[in-house]
């Protein structure tokens, strides 16, 4: 794996970052790499938030990966705060080469660092390459996830 550096997201990254998500089939259908104007008022809440932690994985200046993760406080499980992982993308040329992981640990350590006793995250019913991905990485798949669209 080449070294690479995981740092906050920048407003400059949005475009990468979009570009990431809309590359795969799901994505594709949900994105608008096109019209990123949607985006940037988005970026911005997520960056007024202390609990919210867009990162990029980045290489030679280049965005190759990305995550968002979010801090929730809450009262059950005795006051458990949780870490919420979502929007786990790497850049199609750099898969397979253990960038993901190091993304999913990073997001793992942090949550530590912040207090969190649980890390949590959800993965489509159709992505049984990304299940197996994150049973590797010592995630059990325990609970059924319900989404409404509003």
């Amino acid at each position: 794996m080449a070294e690479f550096d995981v740092r906050p997201a920048l407003p400059q990254d949005i475009p990468a970052i979009v570009n990431m998500l809309a590359d795969d089939p799901l994505g594709a259908q949900r994105e608008s790499p096109d019209d990123l104007a949607p985006y940037q008022p988005a970026y911005q809440r997520v960056a007024d938030d202390p609990n919210q932690h867009l990162v990029v994985a980045v290489h030679e200046e280049r965005v190759i990966g990305t995550l968002h993760l979010t801090i929730i406080p809450g009262l059950a499980h005795r006051g458990t705060t949780r870490g919420l992982i979502e929007a786990v993308r790497i850049h199609a040329d750099m898969r397979g080469h253990g960038l993901g992981t190091h993304l999913i640990r990073w997001a793992i350590e942090e949550s530590r660092r912040q207090g969190c006793r649980l890390v949590q995250l959800t993965s489509d019913a159709t992505r049984t390459d990304a299940h197996r991905f994150y049973e590797n990485l010592g995630f059990s798949a325990t609970h059924v996830g319900f989404k409404l669209k509003l």
